[in-house]
């Protein structure tokens, strides 16, 4: 290759090069990790910086001493290849000098994992549940039980032949219908494990992921620095709608949090109350449609006739539309690729989604099924 073929090459590659960050700056594409907002994921990107600064500079001497020996030692200059099998001092340099290098990374990298791992001294704990396709949250220290899921805007607009264009939804399928909430500047531990299979709870803010493993506890921390909100998602393939188990974490004040604490506090006692009272019809009714879109409609879909072959119809099914105690009895402690139900939702949650189920599309039994005979079958 002639030199000015090679000079054509070069700005070639250059001018390409600069089209594609060009379009990834405007397309507004990270290039690089995100600096988080937590200690954690300060001191992960301080090491990763360390990491790229280290190997950028052997890429730039590797390659640099190989372009250079590529074109001064050119056949068409006349180089002859000198003519050696050994080299004592060659094999010593090209030994000692890399494991110098590794030892030079894996001494920030190692503090760094141990920085990590240090979950003492946590100010509260949450306990983070991986469920097919949504996220259980338990305050252990305050007493706050929650189910996460795709917000219901998100479902909709998900479904096939829904009508909805999701470049009209902000943040469309990062939405949750009950976000995280947890305080700045608090250290805070955080408990990861599932009901099914496997998933993995990964914010990129925080720094970390953690695998969430059914029968087993992974814990972690994470001390938030800066009031935001922070969205992250299941990082495990963890069946059909692994893509549609989207993470909100809002970092608030501390006295924001504790307002937020006894607002929640009041929900659940509100549901409690709930629970043991007797329903009107179309309460039940207009609870189940809300109760179906959040936990129903992307196996059975939103008509009810469910997908051939993996999940079954509900519009003119013998068990929506046959005794109350059977479906009852199914939807509690489920059945093959049913999910049992009795940890996900409560009595009223569940008697107005079944009351919902058998007065819609084309069912028959059109009766109600009140939170106490939930409760009673249990």
């Amino acid at each position: 290759m002639s030199v000015d073929k090679l000079k054509q090459t070069v700005l070639g590659l250059v001018a390409v090069s600069l089209f594609l960050v060009s379009g990834a700056v405007l397309a507004e594409y990270p290039l690089n990790l995100t600096e988080g907002v937590t200690p954690t994921s300060h001191k992960v990107y301080e090491l990763h910086m360390i990491i790229l600064y280290i190997v950028t500079v052997i890429g730039i001497a590797v390659f640099g001493v190989m372009a250079w020996s590529i074109f001064h030692h050119r056949k068409s200059k006349g180089a002859v290849a000198a003519q050696f099998h050994h080299s004592t001092t060659a094999e010593i340099t090209w030994t000692i000098i890399p494991i110098l290098i590794l030892v030079g990374m894996a001494i920030p990298a190692t503090k760094t994992l141990v920085f990590m791992e240090k979950t003492g001294d946590a100010e509260m704990t949450l306990k983070v549940t991986g469920y097919q396709w949504k996220w259980k949250y338990d305050y252990l220290d305050e007493g706050i039980s929650f189910f996460s899921a795709l917000s219901e805007e998100d479902n909709k607009a998900r479904q096939r032949n829904s009508g909805i264009d999701p470049f009209t939804i902000e943040n469309y399928l990062k939405n949750v219908d009950n976000p995280v909430v947890l305080p700045v500047d608090t250290k805070i531990r955080i408990l990861t494990t599932a009901a099914d299979v496997i998933h993995a709870w990964w914010v990129p803010a925080l720094g970390w992921k953690r695998d969430a493993v059914p029968g087993y506890i992974n814990d972690n921390w994470t001390y938030i620095d800066e009031p935001g909100i922070y969205r992250g998602k299941c990082t495990e393939l963890c069946g059909k709608d692994h893509g549609f188990m989207p993470i909100v974490v809002h970092a608030v004040s501390k006295e924001e949090y504790a307002v937020w604490v006894e607002e929640q506090k009041a929900i659940q006692l509100a549901a409690a109350d709930g629970a043991n009272r007797e329903w009107s019809k179309e309460e039940l009714l207009e609870k189940g449609k809300s109760v179906y879109a959040a936990n129903c409609v992307s196996c059975h879909q939103a008509n009810g006739n469910g997908v051939e072959g993996l999940f079954p119809a509900l519009n003119g099914s013998a068990i929506v539309n046959g005794s109350a105690a059977e479906m009852i009895d199914l939807i509690l402690n489920g059945k093959n690729l049913m999910p049992a139900f009795k940890e996900q939702l409560n009595d009223a949650d569940l008697a107005a989604v079944m009351t919902h189920e058998r007065n819609s599309w084309d069912n028959t039994a059109k009766d109600a099924i009140q939170p106490a005979d939930v409760k009673a079958a249990r």
